[in-house]
């Protein structure tokens, strides 16, 4: 099973960026979709960003499109979430997440190994 880390959360202003990055562990990061997830305190997970496994396909939230950009470098085993005009909202314990498919999707069953996160916290 492959493992990830999750990195690059802290604390912020509203309207700043910050940068996860999230680093997996063995020889088939390639193969698969990467998503991230999100858990603000009180609520449920949600689905905020997937790529395919080539990275020839996002896909994003609503709440998210247009601010947050996920990429990966396949070289490096890495999947990257740059998040810019950040807003209280959305303060929460993001998660990196591999898919067992290919394709990106915001179905979070499809996901089998998880991180353990990494806190971002917007002020306002």
């Amino acid at each position: 099973q492959v493992q990830l880390v999750e990195s690059g959360g802290g604390l912020v202003q509203a309207g700043g960026s910050l940068r996860l990055a999230c680093a997996a562990s063995g020889r088939t990061f390639r193969r698969y979709a990467m998503g991230w997830f999100r858990q603000a305190p009180g609520k449920e997970r949600e689905f905020v960003a997937a790529i395919s496994w080539s990275g020839g396909s996002t896909h994003y939230a609503d709440s998210v499109k247009g601010r947050f950009t996920i990429s990966r470098d396949n070289a490096k085993n890495t999947v990257y979430l740059q998040m810019n005009s950040l807003k209280p909202e959305d303060t929460a314990l993001y998660y990196c997440a591999r898919s067992s498919v290919f394709v990106a999707s915001e179905v979070a069953g499809l996901y089998d190994s998880w991180g353990q996160g990494t806190q971002v916290t917007v002020s306002s």
